[in-house]
């Protein structure tokens, strides 16, 4: 059996491309897997902020174009780049186990969060990191920084910026992350909906890959990212919005205490989600948190309440301009 996968050209893409196709290996001995590396529309984009390029699948729709022609067999994705709504025919083979989600700031000078001098410069091609970082550092000035991972780096090394936000996943898979200066709390920047997961996409009629992707799941993360994307999903926004989601999965009988409604419900983990609304000066925050253990409905009932509590008015204004 041979495996194509479809690839974007940058060291992190084909890093994490080759982590799937090791670990493929380790349980296949016989499988035969290459790599087809498509250059993406947000692979040729540089020169303008992810917002007024960015919209739903800017880094993945050439990969899937060659998914549903049949010329792939595979794509994987970080999968906080990944629309929410797969396109008709295809799915999400597998999800494997979670990395870091946390972001992290690097600064050639040494800065912290908190150290960073008044009106320091600060590269991110984030609203929802800019946003965040405003909302504690309101004196500081945010400006667009694109790029794969080793240019962003470069950028602030070269001291470009007095600091840089980058997630921490694509930092310790590149063995990159001695560069980091801060890891920067949950309590302090709330991940994107899906920060730190792969996702191995897939013909969703593909019986024969999907019974060799299932070896690499993991039923845990797929739960959390299912529910930070369903929150996402009920606020109709992508990944070019200041919204922020990050879920985690506790074994029932731990909080069974605390959720006595929840008793009925024999053998299933409970899930504990935050979801996040920002504006993109910081000073508007509609923050919700919840638990459930249906990962598609408590995302959406979170939605719902962010939207009661204010959420959509955030998010009208930034997709007015």
């Amino acid at each position: 059996m041979k495996l194509t996968f479809a690839t974007r050209p940058s060291a992190l893409a084909r890093w994490q491309t080759q982590w799937v196709i090791n670990a493929l290996k380790k349980i296949h001995p016989h499988l035969e897997c290459e790599e087809k590396i498509i250059t993406t529309q947000g692979d040729k984009i540089l020169d303008k902020p992810l917002p007024e390029i960015g919209g739903k699948g800017l880094f993945t729709q050439e990969l899937e174009s060659e998914l549903l022609s049949g010329a792939v067999h595979c794509a994987v994705h970080s999968l906080k780049d990944l629309p929410v709504e797969n396109p008709a025919g295809l799915t999400l083979g597998c999800i494997p186990a979670r990395a870091e989600v946390r972001d992290a700031l690097i600064s050639r000078d040494g800065y912290t969060l908190a150290t960073l001098p008044l009106n320091a410069s600060v590269g991110t091609s984030s609203l929802r990191r800019a946003a965040q970082l405003l909302s504690l550092r309101p004196d500081i000035r945010t400006a667009s920084l694109r790029g794969n991972v080793d240019t962003r780096l470069r950028k602030a090394l070269d001291g470009q910026y007095d600091a840089i936000v980058l997630a921490g996943a694509g930092l310790t898979r590149l063995g990159l992350d001695s560069h980091v200066t801060e890891w920067l709390s949950l309590d302090v920047m709330l991940p994107a909906p899906g920060q730190g997961a792969l996702a191995v996409q897939c013909r969703a009629d593909d019986t024969t890959t999907l019974e060799i992707l299932a070896a690499l799941e993991d039923e845990s993360t797929r739960k959390a990212v299912t529910a930070e994307r369903a929150f996402l999903q009920g606020l109709g926004g992508g990944c070019a919005v200041p919204v922020a989601a990050y879920a985690v999965i506790s074994d029932q009988s731990s909080v069974i205490s605390e959720q006595p409604a929840l008793s009925e419900v024999e053998g299933s983990s409970v899930i504990s989600l935050t979801g996040l609304v920002i504006s993109e000066d910081g000073k508007k925050v509609v923050k919700v948190t919840g638990q459930g253990t249906d990962a598609l409905q408590l995302g959406h009932d979170l939605a719902q309440q962010a939207i009661q509590n204010g959420a959509d008015e955030i998010l009208k204004l930034i997709t007015a301009h």
